[in-house]
């Protein structure tokens, strides 16, 4: 009979569930407590250890994140093309139309040149990042100088040389700020 566990030796080896209310911080009166997951969140520890996104989540995040950027300047630079073109006769109604239109136009066009821009990235960086089986700033650097390459290189070598450097160069100074940003900004 030793060998048996009791109920009460069972109970104490299971995690405590853990509750969570979220109107504990407002004094409100309120019970509605929420049992929080007690398992871990990754499956596999080489999972949990791995510092960053896959290649699939870079793509996303880059891509998306390049597309929504150009979208918005370019309806910003289309608001003011479409404010430039009144003419003195235009209605109310023509004169909307003539901004949604140029902001419309504008903002496709950015948001696809960039989206392109943020796919190359992020393509280049993962396989640089498999190839060289090391995660460092130079594989961003080095994935910056591709694409920048890669996307002028049908105007030419000169242009896909200069394109590179200042792709490289972009890159380089948006991780400088990071790390800046990272030491210095306290959160």
């Amino acid at each position: 009979m030793a060998d048996s566990i009791s109920s009460s030796d069972h109970d104490r080896d299971l995690p405590k569930p853990r509750l969570y209310n979220p109107y504990q911080d407002l004094q409100v009166p309120s019970r509605n407590l929420y049992q929080l997951p007690t398992s871990p969140e990754f499956l596999f520890v080489e999972e949990a250890s791995r510092q960053r996104r896959s290649w699939g989540e870079n793509l996303t995040f880059y891509t998306g994140c390049t597309y929504l950027a150009g979208a918005v300047g370019g309806a910003g630079t289309g608001l003011v093309t479409g404010v430039k073109s009144f003419e003195s006769s235009d209605t109310m109604k023509l004169r909307i139309n003539r901004i949604l239109n140029a902001s419309g136009h504008s903002g496709r066009v950015w948001g696809n040149r960039l989206g392109v821009i943020g796919l190359l990235f992020a393509g280049l960086e993962s396989g640089i990042v498999t190839l060289r089986d090391t995660d460092d700033v130079w594989n961003s650097v080095a994935a910056g100088l591709g694409t920048g390459a890669l996307y002028r290189a049908a105007r030419g070598v000169r242009s896909a040389a200069v394109a590179g450097a200042v792709g490289g160069a972009l890159v380089g100074v948006a991780l400088t700020a990071k790390q800046a940003v990272k030491r210095y900004v306290p959160i």
